[in-house]
């Protein structure tokens, strides 16, 4: 009688768990906190699972636990499964498993997404968005490492692991003070040149779309203010310290409330894209695959607002 090789399954969704806790966190402590689960636990679901696929998953190095070529390669799979996982125990209560992470620069963070959210929020009262605010380059890194589940920038960073789709249309606007002597006039490259700048920190998305417009155009560039805060360059730029350049999205208030005024000059249109990041490994699960639906359909409803 021919024996029939071993198929029954070996791993469990209890391994799974824990392994990518382990791959965000750097140790089965770190892990067992984020699962709630005992550190003696954690460390022999790990070990179980590395004696079912047969090879290391991380390389050992003192106390930390670092993702090798095998964790590396298993880590979206496993992501994926616990996802779909999530989405089956709650298959027949119409509502979205697991809280959605989100990784958001901070212009579409704090002027475009806690609306989108809290509508997401109404629709949905039992599904959950966890939103984190960072530079462009950091939310990259967020989507490339698994941390998020999606991530919405501004800039046009890229990632050998990370898929950027179209989102919506934005552009950068000169701001200035209702004092500045440059406000009402149509201000010429030589005196955008001469002039002092407030600007975002040089790894944000904005601040990469600035220097590219601006430096195409004007020989030098005055940066006397380098600040990691929208609002904080509005309020600088408000109160004369220079010129500002920011996303049309985050200065329409203060436009229309007149404390910033749009400076004319004689630089041409900067309009650029914003954008959905996702890991190229990973399956979108229903929640991911729904928010983006719902982000992009707003999207469209407010350009459809802005032609009327």
């Amino acid at each position: 009688m021919i024996e029939k090789p071993d198929q029954r399954l070996r791993l469990n969704l209890r391994q799974l768990e824990v392994f990518v806790a382990t791959a965000h966190a750097g140790s089965t402590r770190g892990a067992a906190g984020r699962i709630s689960r005992s550190q003696s636990a954690a460390s022999a679901a790990l070990a179980e699972l590395e004696a079912a696929v047969g090879v290391p998953l991380f390389d050992r190095v003192g106390r930390r636990l670092l993702l090798n070529e095998n964790g590396r390669a298993l880590l979206p799979r496993a992501s994926a499964v616990l996802e779909q996982a999530g989405e089956l125990q709650t298959l027949f209560a119409g509502e979205h498993a697991t809280p959605l992470h989100v990784a958001a620069s901070f212009t579409i963070g704090e002027y475009l997404l806690p609306g989108l959210v809290a509508d997401w929020t109404r629709a949905h009262p039992k599904s959950r968005v966890r939103l984190r605010i960072a530079n462009t380059s950091e939310v990259i890194e967020a989507v490339a490492g698994f941390a998020v589940d999606l991530g919405f920038i501004e800039g046009p960073q890229t990632h050998p692991d990370v898929v950027l789709q179209p989102w919506r249309s934005d552009e950068l606007v000169v701001v200035a003070a209702p004092t500045h002597p440059l406000a009402g006039r149509t201000a010429s490259l030589r005196q955008l040149a001469d002039a002092t700048w407030v600007l975002r920190e040089p790894e944000s998305g904005t601040r990469q779309a600035t220097d590219a417009w601006l430096l195409a155009h004007l020989d030098r560039l005055d940066v006397g203010f380098e600040l990691g805060s929208t609002e904080a360059i509005k309020r600088l730029v408000a109160a004369g310290a220079g010129l500002g350049c920011l996303s049309r999205q985050a200065v329409a208030h203060a436009l229309d409330e007149g404390w910033l005024v749009a400076l004319g000059s004689r630089l041409p249109r900067a309009p650029r894209r914003l954008a959905v990041a996702t890991h190229r490994s990973r399956p979108l699960g229903r929640a991911a695959t729904d928010f983006i639906a719902h982000c992009t359909a707003a999207g469209h409803t407010a350009r459809g607002h802005t032609k009327a």
